[in-house]
């Protein structure tokens, strides 16, 4: 049995996978997971995966277990083995589309890595985590703005209004001074999701591919999706599970040539 485990800043995924086929996959909120379920020993964060309930008894019963994410340096769990996220990514992404050759693009919580993989292999990557900004958190903080569900946020994309800041902070003076003029919720929401493309297409510039693969949460953000089609011009691919995507990676990393 194995567990492929993405400890991410908004969300804890993970994955079962059993004789290279997935078998289900489980999340819960990352601030709840690791204050109900984690627990420091000797200054190091361990989890009681057992008491989550989210797992059989035969499944940790010997599980082979292997750990990615913003928390993967702090998890200490007996029989793990912890991997970058470049290549949990990677390795979900390839058994998600079957794909050898492609540009993954993974649009986080808190930041934005970009992948080529060429032959089946990871010939280059590049992150941004030092600003939120290219990121779901943008998406979340602008919808409280707006007041709008991120449901409702990611239905617009026509007409966007133009937001030039390339800052998550100062972007956020900027809606609102775009609301004050009377711009309908519409083309706001537009140009929300407009502007996080906007900051992601010169990352995509450098590793050209003709498969485009878009994962991590704002992968559901539809709008986002047409927009960086028509950014790109060329079609976008979201896996069927683009948040599992690092989970799924670590569980079938064994099964998945680098």
């Amino acid at each position: 049995m194995k567990i492929g485990i993405d400890l991410g800043s908004r969300k804890v995924k993970f994955a079962v996978v059993e004789n290279g086929s997935l078998i289900r996959l489980e999340a819960c909120d990352t601030l709840g997971f690791y204050k109900q379920f984690g627990r420091l020993v000797d200054e190091e964060l361990t989890f009681d995966l057992a008491a989550t309930g989210m797992f059989a008894e035969s499944e940790l019963a010997d599980p082979s277990i292997v750990v990615t994410g913003y928390g993967r340096n702090t998890l200490n769990y007996k029989g793990a083995r912890v991997i970058s996220e470049i290549r949990a990514h990677v390795a979900g992404a390839k058994f998600q589309t079957g794909l050898k050759d492609f540009t993954l693009l993974d649009l986080g919580g808190q930041d934005t890595k970009v992948a080529m993989v060429s032959n089946g292999r990871l010939a280059d990557f590049m992150m941004n985590d030092k600003c939120a900004a290219s990121s779901g958190r943008y998406l979340e903080t602008m919808a409280t703005i707006l007041e709008v569900t991120l449901d409702e946020l990611s239905s617009h994309w026509e007409d966007p209004v133009p937001l030039d800041s390339t800052c998550g902070i100062f972007g956020e003076s900027e809606l609102i001074g775009q609301i004050l003029r009377g711009y309908p919720i519409g083309r706001l929401c537009a140009g929300v999701n407009q502007t996080l493309v906007k900051r992601v297409l010169p990352m995509l510039k450098r590793f050209p591919s003709p498969n485009l693969v878009l994962t991590g949460g704002v992968a559901l953000d539809k709008a986002l999706v047409k927009l960086l089609e028509l950014g790109s011009c060329q079609p976008v691919i979201v896996p069927e599970q683009p948040q599992h995507n690092g989970a799924i990676g670590c569980a079938v990393i064994e099964f998945i040539r680098d």
